[in-house]
């Protein structure tokens, strides 16, 4: 969902969302209840997004069991071979990356509840089949169904979100959706570790289960919303009078997607380089894996709020935008002396490793400092710079980096980082630096536009 790396994998401004016309006094009443209520005010309406976290923790809790169990299940139970895998997973990804701007459409002319119950109980369905595939054929197209389906929901909910959650309030809320994410994925990796002990049919089974029942109750919570304002729906230029798919002739919003795309590169940084770069170019001991991941984690669940709370316009997301690939070229030059250490590449004492440890640990601490960053800025600039009436497609657009980011991000990172070592990693924190820099001229350009 969401963005697993999350997630994301969003906001918007008062002067910008007021372009709705009509639809922005409707806009502004929701607002005043929705944010005093979840704010600790007693106002009627509040219990929308904390509906909207119920889900988030739900779906977070079954895909964190899915993440870390899915791989062994599908070589060890189904038979499949890594290649067979990373094709498959490849292709599903590539096929999600262009399915959430027409699904976004879609929750945009017939309205993002409907769309994201709907989209819901397809990845159910999805995963659920995943229970009876027994060759790579079944295996492709339930996961083409599942990466296409978790793209359009993760475009319906934000245009769900932009309706139920006034403009001043959708960074801070959709900064403790992401903390409330990493906290139910560290919960689900809990339990897929269970089954992953294990190791029967049984238990990798039940995680697919579970992921498939947290779906199914996701689409029970979000059914059970609000339809939230008309802004999407409404007004004579909404998305089902005016032309389809807009976004795709916006310029400026497609390098802005593309700028996002690229700052998106660090989400297989944890997951899949720097395990591979700890094991075979720095001394560092294994249980540096774990405990870079959980160190990741529980930052985002308690400071991931805190970071947002400066971001409140575009000039402020383009700033923290610009930071975060500043840090995160840091990070990328710390995480490069790792290697460089003496004893790196194995045989090495105490020393060496208890050195090699704490440069990883600061290189995580920057990631993690530049990653919330980017979150709260690219929420920001995503929803700001989206049509009232477009949310759902504009959405679907500007969050296809993450699935372009699952797709090529493990070639590319795998290919620089461990084939090229320190200099693979100087040039890819090259590619953040510009990245950043370059997203605050264009956040401009697309002010001009409109």
């Amino acid at each position: 969902m969401a963005n697993e790396s999350g997630a994301r994998e969003r906001t918007d401004t008062a002067e910008r969302y007021a372009r709705g016309g009509g639809g922005h006094a409707r806009e502004g009443g929701g607002h005043a209840r929705v944010e005093g209520a979840y704010w600790g005010g007693g106002a009627a309406g509040g219990g929308a997004p904390r509906a909207l976290v119920v889900a988030q923790f739900v779906n977070a809790v079954g895909d964190g069991a899915f993440y870390v169990s899915s791989a062994l299940y599908f070589t060890r139970i189904v038979g499949l071979s890594a290649p067979q895998i990373g094709a498959g997973l490849a292709v599903a990804w590539a096929v999600g990356s262009v399915a959430g701007v027409p699904l976004g459409h879609l929750a945009d002319r017939r309205g993002p509840r409907g769309t994201a119950v709907l989209l819901a109980l397809t990845t159910a369905v999805s995963v659920a089949s995943f229970l009876v595939v027994r060759s790579f054929v079944p295996f492709l197209c339930a996961a083409v169904v599942y990466a296409a389906a978790q793209s359009g929901l993760a475009a319906a909910r934000q245009a769900l979100l932009a309706g139920l959650v006034g403009p001043a309030a959708r960074t801070r809320v959709l900064a403790r959706l992401q903390a409330v994410l990493n906290g139910g994925l560290a919960v689900g990796a809990a339990l897929g570790g269970l089954a992953l002990h294990a190791g029967t049919r049984t238990a990798y089974l039940s995680v697919f289960a579970l992921d498939a029942v947290a779906f199914l109750a996701c689409a029970l919570i979000l059914g059970r919303l609000p339809s939230g304002t008309a802004a999407t729906t409404t007004g004579p230029g909404s998305a089902g009078g005016g032309p389809g798919l807009a976004v795709l002739r916006d310029r400026p919003y497609a390098l802005l997607a593309l700028l996002n795309a690229l700052m998106l590169l660090r989400m297989p940084l944890l997951s899949l380089a720097l395990p591979l770069w700890i094991v075979e170019r720095t001394a560092a001991p294994g249980w540096a894996v774990s405990a870079l991941f959980v160190l990741n984690t529980g930052v985002v669940m308690l400071f991931q709020v805190r970071a947002a709370r400066s971001v409140t316009d575009l000039a402020t997301a383009a700033r923290a935008v610009r930071w975060s690939g500043a840090v995160m070229c840091a990070a990328c030059a710390v995480f490069a002396l790792s290697g460089a250490l003496p004893g790196s590449g194995g045989g090495a004492g105490a020393g060496a490793a208890g050195a090699a440890v704490a440069v990883l640990v600061l290189g995580a601490v920057l990631q993690v400092l530049a990653e919330m960053r980017h979150s709260a800025g690219a929420w920001q600039i995503g929803f700001a710079l989206a049509p009232a009436d477009r949310i759902g497609q504009y959405q679907g657009f500007y969050g296809s980096g993450v699935p372009v980011a699952r797709t090529l991000g493990p070639l590319l990172v795998t290919t620089l980082l461990i084939g090229r070592g320190v200099p693979g990693w100087l040039l890819l924190g090259g590619v953040f630096l510009v990245a950043g820099a370059a997203t605050g001229p264009a956040v401009r350009w697309a002010e001009r536009a409109r």
